[in-house]
């Protein structure tokens, strides 16, 4: 029976991928970081390794590749963007041992990096929202008095909002950006997008000859913390045109394997805007995967080099996540105007998150105590404050 080890288990996007490959007939196990995660209580997932440095890729590289050598993984999953980076950057050591696709290092880097994301956008005119290179945490060539303000500080390498922080005008500016810069490294400056549009994620699965295997797409209706954190309840749906702007995209850096696209409705023009590119499986993937599209299928497919379908969404389905759409529903000031209402829990197109179905409750008290434990620690919680921190 094949093997497969999923990076990062910690996160509610490995339940469907697990589920979906244990129903296959596949053996599925996974790195997490804490037994207190969604991925260490699920009973889809049979064998658990615990390990805590995951943001250090070369640390990382060292556990998995110890892992690789001693037992037969045919392939292997990121769920986490470091995971990811993992795969590329040390791809053909990897590749010794299992089975995967990802792009070589240099084309990663054009995607992940969310700066070079923004100058392959202006240069080959795809949306995007105005932005600024500052190299080597320099303020000095810029006009900072006639900026578009308010502006964002984006590190160029971070996840999950971390770094973001809003500047109102150029004393804040001033301010704050030394700080970021020492902590997050090299950044650069964007326009912010005013609140009111949707934001909508994007799934692509692209071959080595530039091919769209498989998409899907979903819209955010709600997500904490409320200025801008991750998603609590969203939809999938359909939107083609986005979906050929983000092929595009991956055809230029000369991408290869699955990719995700996060973008922002400009509520000013009503236009989707590129923000960045995540490397691996999101966080909400079962909206796709209740809808008809099983993305374990094409990826673990195309790892294999086995044939697998080209699937179509079959219903629109709203997923919720029960912890977060509770703490939307104490911090928001909306929650009694909310669309989808917030009070309907049970329904034929409503699914959660935070559980893989109601068979498998350990993910859901497990991930949960982890989420409490986290929000008790201060730094996290200045860490998750949203991608509008006021400076």
């Amino acid at each position: 029976m094949k093997q497969v080890l999923i990076l990062y288990g910690d996160a509610t996007q490995a339940l469907p991928i697990a589920k979906s490959l244990c129903k296959k007939g596949f053996y599925v196990d996974a790195i997490c970081s804490s037994k207190w995660s969604y991925g260490y209580g699920s009973r889809y997932i049979r064998k658990k390794y615990i390990y805590k440095e995951t943001e250090d890729v070369d640390k990382y590289f060292n556990f998995l590749i110890n892992i690789l050598k001693n037992e037969e993984y045919d392939t292997i999953i990121p769920m986490r963007d470091s995971a990811a980076e993992v795969m590329s950057r040390y791809k053909d050591e990897l590749l010794k041992y299992t089975h995967y696709e990802m792009p070589d290092y240099e084309s990663f880097e054009c995607g992940y990096d969310k700066h070079k994301l923004m100058e392959i956008c202006e240069k080959k005119g795809y949306p995007h929202p105005e932005t600024y290179l500052l190299e080597n945490g320099n303020l000095g060539y810029l006009d900072l008095d006639n900026l578009p303000y308010p502006m964002l500080i984006k590190p160029n390498h971070t996840f999950g909002a971390r770094g973001m922080t809003l500047c109102l005008n150029r004393q804040e500016l001033e301010k704050v950006f030394p700080v970021i810069y020492m902590q997050y490294g090299d950044c650069h400056l964007q326009e912010y997008i005013p609140e009111g549009g949707n934001q909508v994620e994007v799934q692509l699965y692209v071959n080595a000859e530039g091919e769209l295997l498989q998409s899907s797409v979903i819209k955010k209706f709600r997500w904490y913390p409320v200025k801008g954190g991750s998603s609590c309840c969203n939809i999938s749906y359909e939107n083609s045109a986005i979906v050929a702007i983000c092929h595009n995209i991956l055809k230029e850096i000369g991408w290869v394997g699955f990719a995700d696209f996060d973008t922002i409705e400009d509520p000013r023009t009503g236009e989707l805007l590129i923000m960045e590119l995540n490397p691996r499986v999101p966080a909400c993937v079962k909206s796709a995967f209740a809808s008809g599209i099983d993305w374990s299928d094409i990826i673990v497919g195309e790892y294999l080099h086995k044939e697998h379908k080209t699937y179509k969404m079959e219903k629109e389905v709203y997923l919720r996540h029960l912890g977060f759409e509770l703490l939307w529903f104490i911090a928001s000031k909306s929650k009694w105007h909310t669309k989808p209402n917030w009070f309907k829990f049970i329904g034929k197109n409503i699914y959660y998150q935070d559980m893989s179905d109601w068979t498998d409750w350990g993910p859901f008290v497990l991930g949960t105590l982890g989420n409490i434990i986290k929000l008790l620690d201060p730094s996290f919680r200045k860490s998750k404050s949203g991608n509008a921190i006021k400076a």
